[in-house]
């Protein structure tokens, strides 16, 4: 890129402080809660996760863009993020998987990446203060405008920010194909092309595909509903269980998901994860709460409890269930082994579970996919019990 004219770009934080850097991809201003993310790879995943909703994200990693972007590393359709922060981006790839630079992948989804902030020194600032709202822009270099608009930012506390990621309606996954489903609405139901596979429905708060293809890879018929899908409306389809995903924003702003959940509680094995388990700790009688700055990235380590073994997982996520708030027979099944908040609750009599971090990895470990095969044999055991 030597040579090239570079537009001058500013974070602001609502702390006022401030960072220079270039845009390297888009043009433009965009507002969100900033957050690093300590991968060393996986940056696709990170870019295509839905969970990210609302968030500028700087790598904690200081050289992007090395591996380029391929289509079998796609999380979703498109980018979800607000904006992309690096200390240095490489525009040519080396990998042989690769298909297009990242400047162009995010400059086609309309996205702004900026690179030569003190990534460093970022992440410090947000680790010392906790996550903040920032603005990052190319447009102005007036700070104290940008403050104005970072203050008038709602940010991501009572946000409901699954409507704007979740699909539009019900479709079946097959062959890591979206294939949409012909008739539509509360009296959908959907024929079995196989009575013996197991079918899942998955709720749809902002699933990665690769939470999709773990499922279908054992052998379930995978079914996706919108989040704003009724109890009555999953029941309909006759699953063998029920998928909570992941997603963005704050748990507690969903109480028509958590409504859903206490209506298909104890009539089909749950398994949720990430967002899906603070609607499951929400639905038996928890509360959740804001972290400081978050988990996020590949390397958070977790203490199953009932093996006793520490698993290094992947984690996207800024609130968490409150241990304290769970009462009754749930058996808390995992710890943070940084901040021992939970990670993990267990519902036996209900047949239902969740965890915090993610299973399905993309990217990241796949210390804990095994939690899927769990998940298969809950649903063979309440199939063969009728």
């Amino acid at each position: 890129m030597l040579g090239k004219q570079r537009k001058q770009a500013l974070l602001v934080l609502e702390d006022a402080t401030v960072y220079r850097g270039e845009a390297f991809a888009g043009k433009g201003e965009v507002l969100g809660e900033v957050v690093f993310n300590t991968g060393m790879s996986g940056y696709q995943e990170v870019l295509t996760d839905p969970s990210y909703k609302g968030q500028i994200v700087a790598m904690t990693c200081p050289l992007i863009g090395n591996t380029g972007i391929n289509p079998e590393d796609m999380e979703s359709a498109g980018i979800h993020l607000e904006g992309f922060v690096v200390r240095e981006y490489t525009d040519r790839p080396s990998n042989w998987r690769s298909r297009q630079d990242l400047k162009s992948f995010l400059e086609a989804h309309d996205r702004l990446g900026v690179e030569g902030i003190d990534t460093r020194a970022l992440t410090r600032r947000i680790r010392i203060a906790g996550a903040m709202r920032g603005v990052l822009s190319t447009e102005t270099e007036d700070t104290e405008l940008l403050l104005r608009r970072i203050l008038s930012y709602p940010g991501l506390v009572g946000r409901d920010l699954v409507k704007t990621v979740a699909c539009g309606g019900p479709y079946r996954w097959c062959g890591g194909q979206v294939l949409g489903l012909e008739s539509q609405g509360p009296t959908i139901q959907v024929p079995r092309p196989d009575p013996i596979a197991l079918r899942v429905v998955v709720l749809d708060c902002g699933v990665k595909y690769n939470i999709l293809r773990n499922l279908e890879k054992r052998g379930c018929e995978v079914l996706v509903f919108p989040a704003t899908a009724t109890g009555e409306e999953i029941l309909a389809q006759k699953p063998d269980g029920v998928l909570l995903s992941n997603g963005p924003g704050d748990p507690a702003a969903l109480p028509y998901i958590v409504r859903t959940v206490r209506t298909i509680l104890g009539k089909v094995p749950i398994f949720g994860i990430c967002l899906g388990h603070q609607i499951l700790g929400q639905a038996v009688g928890g509360r959740t709460a804001k972290l400081k700055f978050g988990h996020h990235g590949i390397n958070q380590p977790v203490k199953n409890r009932c093996n006793g073994r520490v698993e290094i997982t992947s984690q996207n996520h800024g609130f968490v269930v409150l241990p304290d708030s769970l009462s009754g027979e749930i058996e808390t099944i995992r710890d943070n082994l940084n901040d021992r908040t939970s990670e993990g609750i267990r519902y036996p009599s209900l047949s239902a579970f969740s965890v915090q971090h993610h299973p399905e990895a993309a990217p990241g470990p796949h210390d804990t996919d095994a939690l899927f095969d769990e998940f298969i044999l809950l649903m063979d055991h309440r199939r063969m019990l009728g």
